[in-house]
């Protein structure tokens, strides 16, 4: 069984509150960070697979930070959220390896789902 970890990183606090008890009424447990620097530490302390990161995060931004964590944990299934997203940062995105990307203000029942298609994809993987 994959344990139901997720990691929130978003430099607006409001958001990643609200990200938060979102997902720990799911059923979820969440670490958080509010900057890309700040995410790669809790990585260090604990082992997470499912990740949802802003795009405009303050030092390493949300596309480089996916490349990093891409690199350490190569099954990580990463979800891009971002205020703003033209067609080249959504290329950018995909190329940087995002699963998905959801547009402020998101839709939290689309959010919850992706959460719970992650584990599953994972659960699959894990059997495989």
């Amino acid at each position: 069984m994959v344990e139901k970890k997720i990691l929130v990183v978003d430099d607006e606090q409001a958001i990643q509150t609200l990200l938060k008890q979102m997902f720990i009424r799911s059923g979820y447990e969440v670490e958080t960070a509010s900057s890309g620097e700040d995410a790669l530490a809790v990585l260090e302390e604990t082992k997470i697979h499912v990740m949802f990161f802003d795009l405009n995060l303050p030092g390493l931004d949300g596309i480089d930070l996916c490349r990093k964590v891409k690199k350490q944990i190569p099954t990580a299934i990463i979800y891009a959220i971002t205020g703003y997203a033209s067609l080249f940062e959504l290329a950018e995105c995909r190329e940087a390896g995002f699963e998905d990307y959801f547009k402020k203000p998101c839709n939290i029942d689309m959010l919850l789902k992706a959460g719970q298609s992650a584990f599953e994809k994972l659960e699959r993987w894990k059997k495989g």
